[in-house]
């Protein structure tokens, strides 16, 4: 996805990032997943980002509302065991999300320039 151009109402104006993407939590949910296509379980996810059940649980709903994660349930050798993996249609969503930042970094790296060559004779406020 490109950013928007000026006459499009913004030049930064990034329609791509996502916001169920954008969420730090979810973020982290998605690359672990992303990273391990064929699922991770319940408790690994949580440790790899960092969660509580209760938290994991909330956003893990929110992107299976969205259809982004699927949550398998199931046993293993009597024991209860929750696979979480990312549905094809979150991952090219996701990846979508990636571009968007991607030419984020671009026009900051293209953009970037000291401010005082940009605005003369102004000086900092204290606040």
């Amino acid at each position: 996805m490109k950013s928007k151009s000026v006459s499009d109402g913004g030049r930064f104006a990034y329609e791509g990032l996502d916001r169920v993407i954008h969420e730090r939590a979810r973020l982290s949910i998605l690359t672990s997943l992303v990273t391990n296509p064929k699922g991770l379980t319940f408790n690994d996810l949580k440790q790899m980002c960092a969660l509580t059940d209760g938290n994991l649980s909330r956003h893990l709903s929110v992107l299976e509302k969205e259809k982004m994660v699927e949550i398998l349930k199931g046993h293993d050798q009597n024991r209860p065991l929750t696979v979480c993996r990312m549905t094809p249609s979150g991952r090219k969503r996701y990846l979508e999300y990636l571009s968007t930042l991607e030419q984020v970094i671009r026009d900051a790296a293209e953009d970037t320039k000291p401010v005082g060559a940009q605005v003369r004779g102004l000086t900092p406020s204290r606040a």
